[in-house]
């Protein structure tokens, strides 16, 4: 356990004290994963699949605050909706228009969640994002969550009807519009997801506030099968696009990637809890006191011994 305290100090120490270069490289990195993805999974038109301009566009994103980011996700999915049809790009843009100033009012410094959904949507393990969420953010995260879950699905049903919509009456735009409204409102599946992923993101950040041993990982447990639960059931009646294999192993996954993060950003001896009580004029206080878990770093002395001659 010392040999692990270790690493996370080293780690801590080094990301802060070279967190001028490090958060700029690590935007830069996460905005080129984000529009390669986009690109990966639409990838409609040529134009701005270009590597060339990817790279351009993550550079960009490195120098600027990170809901920007946002922006540009959403203006290279409208641009690809767009190479689909045109009701496809009007549709598509009006659901990110909406969720954006929806996101932008309640949950702005969450810009990572709703770009971290869709990545490990493909990687088979998005429900790591609401736990994580309820560990690290507050209530109010959990619009990121349905935002990004929303996006998601939208991408999704674009890119598999992609050569139906195309198919349909290009004259006929009401015929266009209807078939993809319709299509987005009858997938019933994403209110599953949606009521899975925000439900379990509000139990975990309720549990992880209580004043008990071992909430964190309280939290972390009850949220995931709160999530296995309402998949599960939902499951039995709408299609939510999760197979039941790939759902247990992804949660299994989340699991222990959440409790990595509880390593790193909670993780305390409550075998050293102490109970402290005090009292001034007014009040009386009831304080109690967990220590962190941390390793007791060795102060070298180097001495140099010259000879006196």
């Amino acid at each position: 356990m010392s040999a692990l305290l270790e690493i996370r100090d080293v780690l801590r120490d080094f990301y802060s004290k070279h967190e001028l270069y490090l958060f700029p490289f690590l935007k830069f990195c996460l905005a080129f994963v984000v529009i390669l993805t986009i690109n990966f999974n639409l990838g409609v038109t040529s134009r701005i699949s270009n590597m060339v301009v990817v790279l351009m566009v993550a550079l960009l994103s490195a120098c600027l605050p990170m809901n920007l980011l946002v922006v540009f996700a959403m203006v290279f999915t409208v641009i690809h909706f767009y190479e689909i049809s045109l009701e496809c790009a009007i549709a598509g843009g009006a659901v990110f228009l909406l969720m954006f100033l929806l996101y932008y009012r309640f949950s702005p410094r969450n810009a990572l969640v709703v770009l971290f959904m869709p990545i490990f949507f493909g990687l088979k393990i998005p429900f790591v994002v609401p736990i994580v969420v309820g560990l690290l953010c507050s209530v109010t995260g959990t619009v990121a969550v349905a935002c990004g879950v929303i996006a998601y699905y939208v991408i999704t049903y674009m890119k598999d009807n992609a050569t139906l919509i195309s198919s349909l009456d290009a004259d006929n735009l009401i015929v266009r519009f209807r078939y993809i409204i319709d299509g987005l409102l009858e997938k019933k599946g994403v209110l599953v997801v949606l009521l899975a992923f925000c439900s379990a993101t509000i139990i975990v950040w309720l549990l992880r506030r209580l004043s008990v041993d071992y909430a964190w990982t309280i939290a972390i447990f009850a949220g995931t099968v709160i999530m296995a639960v309402i998949l599960l059931l939902g499951g039995l009646n709408y299609d939510t696009g999760l197979s039941t294999g790939a759902m247990i192993g992804g949660l299994l996954g989340s699991v222990l990637l959440a409790l990595v993060v509880q390593f790193f950003a909670f993780n305390v001896d409550y075998s050293r809890t102490e109970q402290v009580q005090f009292e001034d004029d007014e009040y009386y206080y009831y304080v109690k006191a967990i220590p962190k878990n941390s390793v007791s770093k060795s102060k070298r002395a180097v001495k140099k011994i010259t000879s006196v001659l």
